[in-house]
Order: structure tokens, then sequence, then C-alpha cells
């Protein structure tokens, strides 16, 4: 079989097997989240989420808001050098993250059932 052939049968079961692909997989929420960070936040972002009485009051003076939770859990940094992971049941993890040239830092606190936001401030 000459070379010619073997690359256009290739191509042929490339472009079948790809829009099996797309076709089988349209519409799917599929996601990789492999590194440490992206594991974290999403585990936190698919539990219930509670607030401490401290992050509840600033919310109610509107000094912050939950989007700024929200934006944190999709594009903030676990620092891991200041969370405390080696607890039995609920880890505690810190989330920073700059929005809006705003220096942003989340405490939480992460059980297998919930999450509760311990602190939420802007640094």
């Amino acid at each position: 079989m000459k070379l010619i052939h073997r690359i256009g049968y290739y191509l042929l079961g490339l472009s079948i097997g790809l829009v099996f692909l797309t076709f089988f997989l349209k519409g799917k929420d599929v996601g990789c989240d492999y590194s440490p960070n992206a594991r974290v936040k999403k585990n936190i972002r698919i539990k219930p989420q509670i607030y401490a009485d401290e992050v509840k009051a600033a919310m109610q003076n509107q000094e912050l808001d939950s989007t700024m939770i929200s934006y944190l859990l999709f594009h903030g940094k676990v620092d891991f050098s200041e969370s405390n992971t080696n607890l039995d049941v609920c880890n505690i993890y810190v989330i920073r993250g700059t929005k809006e040239d705003k220096k942003l830092y989340m405490k939480v606190e992460n059980c297998p059932e919930l999450a509760t936001i311990l602190e939420l401030k802007e640094e």
C-alpha cells in the first residue's frame, strides 16, 4: 500500500471520529479539573455554601457581595502554604485573587457536605 493511500485512510478515519465525538459530546458539560487548585475550587463550588456571621454582616453593609465569592471560586488561586489541609474532617483553604485592581482574600472551611465562607475581605 502506498504512503498516500495510508495517509488518506488515516485522515478519513480521523474525520469520522471527530464527527462522532462532536455529535456525542455536544451539549455535555465536559471539564478538565486535574490540578490541585482547580479540584479544590470545583469541590467548593458544587457544595451548598453558608456564610459566617462576619461575612453576612459585611454583605448586608454592602461592603462585599456574593459575586466576589463566585469570582474567586472561578478565577482565584488557592494558597496552599496558608491553608490547613491536614485536618481530619474539614480542611481550611485560603483563596486569593484580583478583581478590578482590588486584592481579594477568602478563607473557606471545606467539609464533606457543605462549604462555610469564614472570611471575605479586600487586602
